[in-house]
């Protein structure tokens, strides 16, 4: 959108068309544009509910307000009858259309009216205003950047660079930060002009000036729980109800639907809702690794066959690795976590069979299923180091070499609560980091600490208890940094939508009642969920051991992607760069090449790094991938077949 006189509706039809077809995978089935005087607004559509009439962008009756809309609200039909009521009357069946006219009647407060995923851009003529907004915990994502009086925004960079006026420059705080994390915590991207509208929050724009709101939050600290711990029964059927009313809610799709299984508890429990809705066995996709350490396929089999689904899985090779560049292009920045890749791979192989899944992420933030929550909780008498002893502690970590056992103890166990956390979630530490970085990085930074990214959220009255505290930060981190944009990049690669039910805000809501006590029971996770779910899955997936989506880089970096490892590290156009200290990049390499250290997850890190560079930063990213490098899917499993158990989406 902008407000730029300059420009003739013709080349602003030109420019929001090229900003559309650079993200044509996120809806290859239809495409629009609303273009007026300072205005002009796009969409791609993957077509999902009211597939003939669903046309975007959509006005009111008059063509005073538009909107451009990305997700799926699952409260449309009850806000429908409302407003039919209110007078209002209806083209289509679209959930979009009814926030066109929920806005007419409630302007900003409608996005509190809203139950589901979004993000969207609502124009407002009559006030020449425009209005932004993102869901609640960030599944959508929105972007945008303001170039003199002109705002523009989509749901990819990508999008965004397509703008003659947007600046590829890169920000070196959010390339320390990613080193860190892995990812670039929101409202900063790795486009030094580039920010993100984080979860749960609107903005609206107006004569050249932008004001941004929160509209809802994660909330530890509010009410007191409903009942005591004694009440346990209370919680697990309230859970029950719950997540069988936000499974249920999600299910309304006129295209075909499936689920991601992996076999754990989270997807299984969404399985297990689905079969029970539905009338017809449940479409679930599994993947696995030809590495029999990281293949859980049994898992998901077991819970397959109990629950009669229509199950299909696929087997990851290393061949894989030649999907590092094209993964890199989909994410639009340096993105950390590998498990991008069998997540790219798996919605590939469920869009031949389906357009919505639905997965069971964001099941451990809310419930504490990761072990580092309890080794933390094991950690809380740290707490109570005095300052000067802390400050002795930090001396000594810094002192010693940099294999020396107890070294990253020392340093951690120095640190205050939150900082100590984000240390021990951190991919590089700050002095490791401090030392990669060349002369001239480390100038640019003036002596950043990453930890500062997170600083607002430790002051931040979450809760008295420290687990409601780490899910506190998780939830405003890791889970939308991390887990949400990895599931929306990769299965928008291949135009398939993801839904999230176990992060329905009713329920996140109605957990954050439910005392810490019940989520970590001593050093067991996730114990409440394990009661609700019993009876529901197999009681050896709830009794297995917690497994993350673990993938066998360390392997590949030494054998599949050891050439393009080395090629693009050790490379002219990476020395040139002077981003990084080489010879501390050849130490990684090295030390991992003997067995020495596992620095996989680093070097995985520096590699998409690199490649992001050469993508976005080097050249004006691509209107498609080269198709020349596209990796068909049956070239790249040792074993994939269908099994019948039991014997922006729109922008």
């Amino acid at each position: 959108m902008g407000r730029n006189g300059t420009r003739t509706a013709e080349e602003a039809t030109l420019v929001i068309q090229q900003m559309c077809d650079v993200i044509e995978h996120r809806g290859p089935d239809d495409e629009g544009y609303h273009v007026e005087a300072g205005l002009a607004l796009g969409m791609r559509r993957l077509s999902i509910i009211d597939l003939s009439t669903g046309h975007q962008p959509i006005s009111n009756e008059d063509g005073t307000i538009w909107i451009v809309f990305n997700g799926e609200i699952y409260n449309h039909r009850e806000l429908r009858q409302e407003l039919i009521q209110r007078g209002h009357s209806f083209r289509s069946r679209s959930d979009t259309e009814v926030i066109v006219h929920l806005y007419e009647e409630e302007r900003e407060r409608s996005v509190e009216r809203l139950r589901g995923m979004f993000a969207m851009a609502i124009w407002d003529q009559r006030e020449h205003k425009l209005f932004l907004a993102r869901d609640r915990v960030g599944k959508k994502p929105l972007h945008y950047v303001l170039v003199g009086d002109t705002l523009i925004f989509g749901s990819e960079i990508k999008s965004l660079l397509q703008h003659p006026t947007v600046r590829r420059e890169v920000n070196p705080e959010a390339i320390s930060d990613f080193l860190s994390f892995g990812y670039v915590p929101d409202p900063a991207t790795a486009f030094e002009s580039i920010s993100r509208l984080p979860p749960g929050h609107f903005m609206t724009f107006r004569n050249g000036r932008i004001q941004t709101r929160r509209y809802w939050d994660f909330n530890y600290a509010g009410e007191p729980a409903q009942k005591p711990e004694s009440e346990e029964g209370y919680y697990i059927e309230r859970l029950r109800e719950l997540i069988a009313e936000s499974v249920r809610l999600r299910l309304e799709s006129d295209v075909p639907l499936g689920a991601f299984l992996s076999g754990g508890i989270d997807s299984s429990t969404v399985v297990a809702a689905m079969a029970r809705e539905m009338g017809r066995p449940v479409k679930t996709f599994s993947i696995g690794f030809s590495e029999s350490s990281y293949d859980e396929l049994a898992y998901a089999r077991t819970v397959a066959e109990r629950l009669h689904t229509d199950h299909h899985e696929f087997v990851v090779t290393p061949d894989v690795c030649r999907l590092v560049e094209e993964i890199v292009w989909h994410h639009d920045e340096p993105f950390g976590d590998v498990s991008s890749v069998p997540t790219y791979v798996v919605s590939k192989m469920a869009r031949e069979h389906v357009t919505v899944v639905l997965s069971g992420d964001g099941g451990d933030e809310l419930f504490g299923g990761y072990d580092r929550y309890a080794v933390y909780d094991r950690r809380g008498i740290l707490e109570r180091i005095p300052g000067p002893i802390r400050s002795l502690m930090l001396r000594v970590s810094r002192a010693l070499p940099p294999s020396a056992y107890g070294k990253n103890f020392l340093r951690n166990a120095a640190l205050q609560s939150g900082a100590r956390y984000v240390d021990s979630i951190s991919y590089f530490a700050e002095n490791a980091k401090g030392d990669l970085f060349s002369a001239g990085m480390r100038r640019a930074l003036r002596g950043r600490d990453s930890a500062q990214a997170f600083k607002r959220l430790f002051a931040v009255p979450a809760s008295s208890d420290r687990l409601d505290h780490l899910l506190y930060l998780d939830a405003k981190t890791y889970l939308p940094g991390d887990i949400l944009t990895k599931v929306d990049r990769m299965t928008m690669a291949h135009s398939i939508e993801a839904r999230v039910p176990l992060l329905d805000h009713r329920l996140i809501e109605f957990v954050q009642t439910i005392p810490a006590s019940l989520k970590l029971r001593g050093q067991e996770t996730k114990y409440i969920l394990k009661k609700a779910v019993h009876g529901l899955i197999p009681e050896q997936i709830i009794n297995r051991p917690k497994h993350g989506f673990d993938v066998p880089i360390r392997k590949w970096l030494k054998g599949e992607l050891r050439e393009l490892l080395y090629d693009t590290l050790t490379g002219k156009r990476a020395r040139e760069r002077g981003l990084l200290n080489q010879r501390e990049v050849l130490a990684l390499l090295d030390e991992h090449r003997r067995n020495r250290r596992d620095n996989a997850r680093h070097l995985w890190g520096l590699l998409t790094l690199e490649l992001w560079h050469r993508a976005f930063i080097d050249q004006q990213p691509a209107l498609k991938f080269s198709g020349a490098k596209k990796v068909r899917l049956d070239r790249l499993a040792l074993a994939t077949g269908r099994m019948t158990a039991g014997c922006q989406v729109r922008v």
